[in-house]
């Protein structure tokens, strides 16, 4: 399976996906996909190019086209309108990310086991997005994020968090990611998302995450958890 096809079966699986095919080409249209109204493409860019200029009309100027880097700049060589606007790396895992449930054990330092967080703790992810990661594409309550996982230090403060966000039913999806500024260094986020990326692969194909290219640590620690990159693109209407 290319990765073109990956990044369609993703966004077709997502609520309220539209899907145009024509020889050569298919775009997947889904509002507030990770955060954005996003047209995902899969096929030959010169095919592609007639495509995503016959249906963007019709969908309106928020959507961007996304898909694999090379593929997003070359559909945007052959269309004026579009220009790239940003670049990012996907993530994803096929097998555990912690086998043996590593993920779920404690710290040695004491802090708590990671865990689902009830609706009445997401003011305090709020917080600590607010504080640790304003950027953040998830927010609790926004469409498509559909729960968090936490961990608290020893004096009961949420010092981790990660969502469970716009995942389908063959892909699973982390977002979110973030670690109190006093917590960072200590493999929080590792753990964390080792639990939630275990939990979301259960009955899923992988887990899958974006991140900033330029975050080079965040992505260091991807690899580390055995997270393979595959480069990725979106592009704006002009």
């Amino acid at each position: 399976m290319g990765d073109q096809d990956l990044f369609v079966r993703w966004a077709a699986g997502a609520a309220g996906a539209r899907v145009w095919r024509r020889p050569g080409a298919t775009v997947v249209a889904c509002a507030g996909l990770a955060y954005w109204d996003r047209l995902v493409m899969s096929g030959d860019p010169a095919a592609l190019a007639g495509l995503v200029r016959e249906v963007l009309p019709g969908l309106g100027p928020t959507y961007r086209p996304f898909g694999a880097e090379e593929l997003v700049a070359a559909v945007v060589a052959r269309v004026p309108e579009l220009a790239v606007s940003s670049r990012f790396a996907w993530m994803d895992i096929s097998t555990p990310v912690r086998p043996g449930g590593a993920g779920r054990a404690a710290c040695p330092d004491g802090t708590g086991q990671p865990h689902w967080l009830g609706a009445d703790e997401w003011g305090e992810v709020a917080a600590l997005l607010d504080e640790s990661f304003p950027d953040s594409y998830a927010r609790p309550g926004q469409p498509g994020v559909r729960r968090w996982a936490g961990l608290r230090d020893t004096g009961g403060r949420l010092v981790a968090v990660a969502a469970d966000a716009w995942s389908t039913r063959e892909i699973g999806f982390l977002a979110g990611v973030t670690t109190h500024p006093e917590a960072r260094g200590r493999g929080l986020a590792a753990r964390l998302c080792g639990f939630a990326g275990d939990e979301l692969l259960a009955g899923r194909e992988r887990v899958a995450l974006l991140a900033d290219h330029t975050n080079t640590a965040a992505v260091a620690a991807y690899r580390k958890l055995g997270f393979s990159i595959r480069r990725v693109a979106a592009a704006r209407q002009v």
